[in-house]
């Protein structure tokens, strides 16, 4: 008899090697093949032993959560992907609610995968209250491993060689991060047979989705915003608002940006990606001009990322409409902080304790604030309280964290129509990367 075991991330089979999906003879295999290689021992019904698997029993698991007919459909048709893909769904379309259905029909141990410690708290409250059970936690100091657990990407990589067969099922929210090369190794390591990937785009590079689609499966189901909008997601608008630099910022503008302009010039490079931009960052290690130039692109970017017509124009907006709630968010945390004081908003950045976070949506979510500003730590995943206005003063040139943020005013209320404002300084690059981030 033919036995099974599990060791470093890997599933050794003991005996004469075996032929799997077109590979050459092996003995020893990834774990994330270990569906593969269980199927392939059943169907030619050579008897064998499973010591590799240990997976924890998760008892009966029941909810009395429902779900929408859309999220039926996408249950559906990852179920008919034998329990493993990827689910697109827009930012307050009710992933996690997903998920938790997925989890009550397979009824297996469960590990789910998130970003950050406050992504930990949120997935483990809507799981004990959906189960009423005790749930897992690992990451920020935590190292509680039940049936059901939630942990961080970082923390599964580090712990993947004892953690691997410990789980069934492994859902992977905000999939993209499982191109990043650290976090691949999660995927390799767990022997997971059902895998879910949830995320409100996909990356569009090709490299990156065969690294999602070889280790999570195809891509199930998909619903953009605009397919949600006016029923299950508010009716809203984007509307891109374009202003002029004053006399003195256009003139410090060009005069800076013309630095870096012309060390691509004279050094025949040309930036026609991310990627090209990374490598000529990756440059000033060793080029003290390619630094210099860096250095002029992000003081330019910097008067146009925070141009005083973008200041006023955001005075005005909220001057005229007092009642609506609304979240600003920019690119950098120094106009977070020079905002909040100037304008007296609560503000939340990485740096903002948890307490003091959770209080601020706390009031939020009551009314008791109507504005907060941030940068970047409410684009994923974390449940923000209800708000019809979104202000993008500057960001990336990313789709997904443009959607992210339009996604953070989409839950529906009788009548509402949400508006983001996204200001932008004209005759900038700025306008580049707004129309870059738009493009879907």
């Amino acid at each position: 008899m033919r036995v099974l075991t599990y060791g470093r991330g890997q599933v050794t089979i003991d005996g004469a090697p075996v032929y799997l999906d077109n590979l050459k003879p092996m003995k020893v295999f990834p774990a994330y093949m270990y569906r593969m290689l269980v199927e392939h021992l059943e169907r030619s019904g050579e008897p064998f032993r499973d010591e590799a698997a240990q997976f924890l029993d998760a008892g009966k698991l029941s909810t009395s959560f429902k779900l929408r007919d859309y999220q039926e459909a996408a249950l559906s048709s990852w179920d008919m992907g034998s329990s493993r893909g990827v689910v697109v769904l827009p930012t307050g379309a009710g992933k996690t609610i997903l998920a938790v259905k997925a989890i009550e029909k397979l009824n297996v141990s469960t590990i789910i995968l998130v970003p950050t410690i406050v992504l930990v708290e949120q997935w483990r409250s809507v799981l004990q209250q959906a189960f009423n059970t005790e749930i897992g936690a690992i990451g920020g100091g935590n190292m509680e491993i039940l049936p059901i657990t939630v942990s961080t990407y970082d923390s599964a990589s580090l712990r993947s060689r004892k953690l691997g067969n410990l789980f069934q099922f492994i859902i992977f929210d905000e999939v993209h991060h499982l191109t990043a090369p650290s976090y691949r190794r999660i995927a390799q390591r767990y022997l997971a047979p059902y895998r879910l990937g949830l995320t409100a785009t996909m990356p569009k590079e090709e490299a990156y989705l065969e690294v999602i689609f070889g280790l999570v499966g195809e891509k199930n189901y998909q619903l953009d915003v605009d397919d949600l909008a006016g029923k299950h997601l508010a009716e809203y608008a984007v509307k891109t608002v374009k202003l002029p630099l004053t006399g003195y910022e256009k003139a410090e503008y060009d005069k800076q940006f013309e630095i870096y302009r012309k060390f691509l010039r004279t050094r025949g490079i040309k930036i026609r990606s991310p990627r090209d931009y990374m490598s000529l960052v990756k440059r000033t290690g060793r080029d003290p001009e390619a630094r210099r130039a860096i250095t002029a692109r992000t003081q330019a970017m910097d008067i146009a990322y925070t141009s005083d017509s973008k200041i006023a124009y955001l005075k005005s907006l909220l001057r005229a409409n007092p009642d609506e709630k609304t979240i600003i968010f920019t690119r950098q945390n120094k106009l977070v902080y020079r905002l909040s004081r100037d304008l007296l908003i609560p503000a939340i950045t990485h740096r903002t304790p948890r307490e003091e976070r959770n209080e601020i949506l706390r009031m939020f979510h009551s009314g008791g604030y109507k504005r907060v500003l941030t940068s970047r730590v409410l684009d994923e995943g974390v449940d923000v309280p209800d708000a019809s206005i979104a202000v993008i003063i500057s960001g990336s040139g990313s789709n997904r964290q443009f959607v992210q943020r339009l996604g953070r005013i989409l839950r529906p209320g009788p009548g509402k129509q949400a508006v983001l404002f996204e200001l932008v300084s004209a005759g900038t690059a700025e306008t580049y990367i707004s129309d870059r981030r738009k493009r879907s």
